[in-house]
């Protein structure tokens, strides 16, 4: 990789740097001031592809890629497959402001099987970074994988319960296996083997198998039958009647257009929707829709010709999603990509077996390409006209609180603070920050209250303390200039509005923190829960807004998220008090180690009940350290 310049201008070092890149195949880094990557692209040739970028500036916000680029790196490869699996590498590394990534990426759910136990356990989880667990996804809808979950628990009867071992200290069977959700194998009513291949059954159904699935099953409804175990046999009925049933209703066309994934994307500026259909064995089992972002970077350098455009999208979005997700056989791309030997390469290495890279042109998987399409552009349509009413109706809502509440500017940006406490414990507040109605959760701040005793609730008192820490922090930021590494832009920021949780006490304890705000023409009002009163200074009476006025839901919804937020800091203080006693003290375990007690025995308590062959047998912990916890936890117990 390139190293760093030390010219000492700016303009003049990019420049330099430009004029030294290679005229050949690979992928550069743009870097910002603080060495953070903001931009990953991949080229035929780097050189023309950079200059690009500087005589085509895109615009994220209200911020150009040019004006932020402080450093340009890249690393030269010998032929496009290479390109797009460093590329695709460095984004989900740095994961950088300006390529295109899936909207909210983060809260995507996976199914996961826990491989690692000896009876495995079947669930939905938004992380996928454990060793010796297998996941399946991303799944672009919750509902649905519950409804997946829901089939799977019914066909297969995996465990539920929580923990590496499965039961509970009653040692009988829960529920869940007097209904036919389980076999219990807490209680030895399945074997380890028979309970393992009912999860292989789990993972060929999640991976598309399902005429495996609907031949193995039908197999052991005949084997029972013929062992005269009819009971059993009529379970396993039950079973493949099941399985038929679900492929007889999701069947689109025959058998003969096998195991295949329709990748279908539509452009719209800087947002784009991508569409999975998933066909198992001539079955539509699943239609995947994603919403991206960040799409007009890749619109530099190629004349933004739209199907150049789409053509990146879809390579840039195959990579992300199948590094997740089962890539089968076949994956079928829009006619907008003429090029497939890169991706299909890529995706074999990923896969380990041939994946065929093909854009149908007539056939049944022309028309499941084509209805992927269509499907893309009204998602897309809908967004947009989705997120044109969600902007009228916030508009509408500021301007229905501004003149509700005789403001004297709109409330454009919107502070929102909240106390929580147990009985005056671990006393905390929430600042929650509405920025055109939306919310900003780049603004939040959370307060551990320092100036009360333990024990002793006062929220008027915790109130005016956070508002007094408010105000001066802004007057801090304040003095500090506009580049300051450290300076925090929500605090440096002058609210419109801001927002108490509370009656009058609590309005009366805030405003006399905020008179430097006040004299800036800050407005502040409380919100009381009883009856959603609005209270503002100076008067009395309280104001009543309508239950169905937009102004009144958005101080509805600012008032409900700084109470969520706070409430999540507490708890989250609370439990760590609680815990800390039991398990922070241990000899030799550190964050990691302690994560890795609780992820294995559940609770601290299960943690001090354990065996000394429970704990040696914790992933990750030593013997000898495993002993020693043995021997210190019983010490202090006895003690």
């Amino acid at each position: 990789m390139a190293s760093r310049s030390s010219s000492p201008g700016r303009v003049e070092r990019l420049a330099a740097q430009r004029k030294a890149l290679p005229d050949g195949p690979g992928v550069y880094l743009f870097r910002d001031r603080d060495g953070t990557v903001v931009y990953v692209g991949k080229a035929r040739s780097i050189r023309k592809r950079v200059a690009n970028h500087f005589s085509n500036p895109v615009t994220r916000g209200a911020v150009e890629l040019v004006d932020v680029i402080d450093h340009i790196e890249f690393v030269l490869v010998a032929s496009e497959t290479e390109a797009l699996l460093v590329e695709n590498g460095f984004i989900k590394q740095y994961q950088p402001q300006f390529n295109i990534r899936l909207r909210d990426d983060k809260s995507y759910p996976y199914i996961c099987v826990t491989l690692s136990e000896d009876y495995p356990r079947v669930y939905s989880t938004r992380e996928r970074h454990r060793q010796g667990y297998r996941y399946f996804g991303p799944y672009s809808n919750a509902k649905r994988v519950r409804a997946t979950l829901d089939l799977l628990g019914r066909l297969f009867q995996f465990r539920t319960c929580q923990g590496a071992e499965p039961g509970r200290r009653s040692g009988s069977p829960c529920l869940d296996y007097h209904i036919e959700r389980c076999t219990a194998p807490c209680v030895g009513y399945v074997s380890r083997a028979e309970y393992r291949d009912a999860i292989g059954g789990v993972m060929a159904f999640l991976d598309g198998r399902y005429r495996e699935i609907e031949t193995t099953i039908e197999d052991r409804m005949k084997d029972a039958a013929a062992e005269q175990d009819y009971e059993r046999a009529a379970r396993e009925r039950d079973r493949l009647q099941a399985v038929r049933s679900l492929l007889e209703r999701q069947r689109v066309m025959g058998p003969s257009i096998g195991t295949l994934d329709a990748i279908a994307v539509t452009v719209d500026g800087d947002d784009a929707n991508a569409q999975v259909f998933q066909v198992r064995d001539g079955s539509l089992v699943d239609r995947q829709s994603f919403y991206l972002t960040g799409v007009a970077g890749e619109a530099v350098g190629r004349g933004e010709e739209p199907d150049a455009v789409v053509a990146e999208v879809v390579d840039q979005f195959a990579m992300s999603y199948y590094a997740g997700a089962v890539i089968p056989p076949t994956v079928l791309v829009p006619d907008a990509v003429s090029q497939h030997d890169a991706l299909a390469t890529a995706l074999s290495e990923i896969r380990g077996r041939k994946v065929e890279v093909v854009t149908p042109q007539r056939g049944d998987r022309r028309r499941i390409l084509d209805m992927a399409m269509r499907n893309a552009e009204l998602a897309l349509g809908q967004e947009r006209l989705k997120a044109e009413r969600s902007r009228e109706q916030r508009v509408e809502a500021l301007n229905d609180l501004q003149s509700a509440l005789g403001l004297e500017r709109l409330p454009v940006r919107v502070e929102c603070y909240d106390i929580s406490h147990l009985m005056g414990n671990e006393t905390v507040a929430s600042m929650v920050v509405l920025e055109g109605g939306v919310p900003a959760k780049q603004h939040y701040r959370r307060f551990v209250i320092r100036d009360l005793e333990e024990g002793t609730p006062d929220d008027f008192r915790s109130m005016n303390e956070v508002l007094r820490r408010r105000m001066a922090q802004w007057t801090r930021q304040q003095e500090k200039g506009i580049d300051e590494p450290n300076k925090d832009e929500s605090f440096a920021a002058l609210p419109d509005l801001i927002v108490i949780d509370g009656g009058k006490g609590q309005l009366s304890a805030g405003v006399g923190a905020l008179e430097g705000f006040v004299e800036r023409g800050v407005a502040v009002i409380s919100l009381a829960k009883r009856i959603e009163e609005v209270f503002l200074p100076g008067r009395s009476a309280p104001v009543i807004l309508g239950h169905e006025t937009p102004g009144l839901q958005m101080l509805q919804r600012a008032r409900d998220e700084a109470h969520r937020f706070a409430i999540t800091h507490h708890r989250g203080r609370r439990d760590k008090k609680l815990t800390g006693s039991v398990l922070d003290d241990l000899p030799g375990v550190g964050p990691a180690r302690r994560k890795a007690l609780l992820t294995h025995f559940g609770s601290p308590d299960a943690v001090l009940a354990a065996s000394r062959d429970q704990l040696e047998a914790t992933p990750g912990l030593p013997g000898k350290l495993a002993r020693e916890i043995y021997a210190h936890l019983h010490r202090s117990v006895g003690s």
